[in-house]
């Protein structure tokens, strides 16, 4: 999953994207209200952790904004406040969850899985890749029938590359879009990535185009 983080104390943050980025996930880092809200405005995801309590605008006042504009992304929202009438405001205004700090990573991790589920028993939507179809709501990538296993990042790459509609991604793009904003990972790990990915294509008459200096794009469909 692709995870928006939106959390001002620096520590916590990266403490908790480095465990969501060792799961699998990527992970993308705001500090601030205002920052947050620029970046949820443009950039697409699968789930967003906020925080309450920000710089700038408040995590409440993110969430009324999300939910006005139809944003369907689940939020799991963070607090250091404990009282009923907080989780009930927050619940309100449109949270799927919600966690009292401090709180163990395990349950974080449970809470992301189950919304995870919902998403996956939701209708599927199936994309053709020259002979494959790409279930994009279950990440899952079918030889007719069967399910083929494909590591995550792999996956992940090819839904970025599917979501720009034959678009030339840049390589930094889909860095952030794999491993999230703000991550160390060199960029090398992409070319990596684009070269297993199109060896498990090519035989099924699709194709991910090198454009050189630019990017890459992909071709669901090769002659």
């Amino acid at each position: 999953m692709r995870i928006a983080l939106v959390e001002d104390n620096v520590s916590l943050a990266k403490g908790i994207a480095y465990q969501l980025r060792d799961a699998g996930h990527s992970v993308d880092i705001l500090h601030d209200g205002e920052d947050a809200e620029f970046f949820l405005k443009q950039e697409d995801g699968d789930l967003i952790i906020l925080d309450i309590n920000l710089p700038g605008k408040s995590g409440l006042e993110l969430l009324a904004e999300l939910r006005e504009r139809e944003d369907p992304r689940p939020v799991i929202l963070l607090t250091a406040r404990s009282e009923t009438q907080d989780r009930v405001l927050g619940l309100d205004a449109g949270a799927d969850d919600y966690l009292v700090k401090p709180f163990e990573m395990e349950e974080l991790a449970a809470r992301i899985r189950a919304l995870g589920r919902r998403k996956a028993t939701a209708p599927r939507q199936l994309a053709n890749i020259g002979t494959l179809k790409f279930d994009i709501g279950s990440m899952q990538l079918f030889d007719r029938d069967e399910v083929l296993e494909v590591p995550r990042r792999e996956l992940a790459l090819l839904a970025a590359l599917l979501n720009a509609n034959g678009r030339t991604v840049s390589k930094a793009s889909l860095l952030d879009q794999l491993y999230g904003a703000g991550s160390e990972t060199d960029e090398k790990v992409i070319e990596v990535y684009v070269s297993r990915l199109r060896k498990r294509l090519s035989p099924h008459g699709a194709n991910i185009q090198v454009h050189r200096g630019i990017g890459y794009s992909l071709n669901r469909t090769t002659s």
